[in-house]
């Protein structure tokens, strides 16, 4: 009688337990470069944390704090690292300085657009290079949602030769920014809540910001009248970066909730940009009809291609990681973007009308 007892008790005890540990409830702290109330990129992370805490049952909660609170809208990479937040959502390519690998990942003047690049991704081995570059720093990484071919930036004044861009003052990051300075151009990485005030005040005469479905809130179009295409950022993926302790404190089901949540959410992120910059374009041509898009002169591109696989070349010679990363990037571009030539470039070319 007193065994059984006993067993009777311990199996209800083991039950309460195991009822206990999946209730349990698990925070987050995600910091984002974004300031609050960010259109797309900070609805992305919103959007992501509500369906990680629906499909967990409100097991799973993430607490975002917006660049105001963190006071570091570059430093995301650093405030994961080193544990003081468990999350981040930020663009791989801020941090070249401190992991130059990382920045292969948001985007590559010149190479893949946004499907293309997903595809790699998840389908010719992107997924798995870029958690090699973060692993030794104890971090995951996850794309995070991508804003489509990124125009080239507005400028106060037309760019009609090379010479028009040595000694010009321009705000832009990455890859692209070795590549403009190259090409003489004075190259600055501003925070984006202070990218109206120093284009306003003179500090840079040209700023590439995304697209426009952000740069029209933004206001650039007040001050510089030339709009131009881009050739920088053909695809541009922000990312969710993860600290790994914090990753494997979550039980197994609540892992993958956080990656579908993830995904789903970088997708979606993709499809708003679209959405909204066509939105934004019709009406920025109707109330603002002095905005002149361009293009880049022929000799201007030519040079932009040249200095990026000069630059490329070096950083694969230099580090055998990047090599195979570069590498990587190449061969798939060539593989799949003879598909699009004769699917969507095909279509636009000689069937869409204008």
């Amino acid at each position: 009688m007193v065994t059984v007892g006993r067993s009777l008790l311990a199996f209800v005890l083991l039950s309460v337990s195991m009822i206990s540990f999946a209730e349990e409830t698990h925070t987050l702290r995600l910091a984002q470069t974004w300031g609050p109330n960010s259109p797309i990129l900070g609805e992305t992370v919103q959007h992501m944390a509500d369906m990680a805490e629906a499909m967990s049952d409100g097991r799973l909660q993430i607490r975002i704090d917006p660049s105001n609170k963190h006071k570091a809208p570059f430093g995301i990479f650093d405030l994961v690292r080193n544990g003081q937040y468990d999350m981040g959502h930020t663009a791989s390519y801020y941090y070249k300085g401190t992991i130059p690998n990382a920045m292969y990942f948001t985007t590559v003047p010149f190479g893949m657009i946004a499907p293309e690049q997903y595809a790699w991704f998840y389908h010719g081995g992107g997924m798995e290079l870029m958690q090699r570059v973060y692993e030794p720093y104890g971090l995951l990484s996850f794309p995070g949602g991508n804003t489509g071919n990124q125009m080239g930036g507005w400028f106060r004044n037309e760019i009609n030769s090379l010479d028009d861009l040595k000694g010009l003052k321009m705000r832009t990051p990455g890859f692209a920014g070795e590549v403009m300075a190259e090409l003489g151009v004075a190259v600055t990485n501003i925070p984006p809540g202070e990218l109206y005030s120093s284009l306003e005040r003179g500090t840079i005469d040209a700023v590439e910001w995304v697209g426009p479905a952000l740069d029209f809130q933004m206001g650039f179009h007040q001050i510089a009248k030339y709009y131009y295409s881009g050739w920088q950022e053909p695809g541009a993926e922000v990312q969710f970066l993860i600290n790994q302790k914090s990753w494997n404190d979550l039980p197994k089901d609540l892992q993958e909730i956080l990656r579908i949540a993830m995904r789903t959410a970088a997708y979606d992120m993709y499809i708003q940009s679209t959405h909204a910059s066509g939105v934004a374009w019709d009406r920025m041509k109707e109330d603002y009809p002095d905005v002149t898009h361009k293009v880049f002169p022929p000799e201007v591109i030519d040079a932009l291609r040249k200095t990026t696989n000069r630059l490329l070349a070096e950083a694969a010679e230099k580090d055998p990681l990047a090599k195979e990363i570069i590498e990587s990037q190449r061969d798939y571009l060539q593989q799949v973007r003879q598909w699009t030539n004769i699917s969507d470039k095909a279509y636009l070319e000689s069937v869409a009308e204008d």
